[in-house]
């Protein structure tokens, strides 16, 4: 092999090295940014998906003077959503998913979109007056409303 060979050979081999390490120092850069934005959107659907249980309430406690108890009173919201002839008509345009063309399914309300999709954690305490409740994301701190203060009736954590 003469030296013509030999630096074509390093010169190939080099131009792969730096064309690998160019891939991967894009990757180590873009790819964490990429995860970052993911979890920022899916907390701005969780919040927001509160935000519309907590309408979805206030519109309950409006129409029945009362909160929905802590025992099923998601399932309760649910059932109420379904039947309530107003709600019906207003749901699609009231409660419509964030950036999305799908219709409005009130069953898939009082889960988080953050997968595995759990239930939104519901508390009431009625030994208040006025009643308060709180509304908890399971996978994370964000609430709506409080037990203890009558102030934080309707507020949302983020808020």
């Amino acid at each position: 092999m003469n030296i013509d060979s030999i630096n074509r050979i390093i010169s190939i081999v080099l131009g792969v090295i730096i064309i690998g390490l160019g891939y991967w120092l894009y990757h180590s850069i873009v790819d964490p940014y990429q995860e970052v934005l993911e979890k920022e959107q899916m907390t701005k659907k969780t919040r927001y998906r509160m935000g519309n249980i907590r309408d979805a309430l206030i519109r309950y406690e409006r129409k029945t003077d009362s909160f929905p108890p802590t025992e099923g009173g998601l399932d309760t919201l649910v059932h109420y959503l379904k039947t309530d002839s107003v709600m019906k008509l207003q749901a699609d345009s009231l409660f419509q998913p964030l950036n999305s063309a799908k219709e409005f399914n009130p069953d898939t309300l009082i889960h988080s979109p953050r997968p595995p999709h759990k239930r939104f954690e519901y508390t009431l305490n009625d030994t208040l007056n006025p009643p308060i409740y709180l509304l908890k994301d399971p996978d994370t701190e964000d609430k709506v409303g409080s037990l203890e203060s009558t102030t934080d009736l309707n507020a949302g954590s983020w808020e």
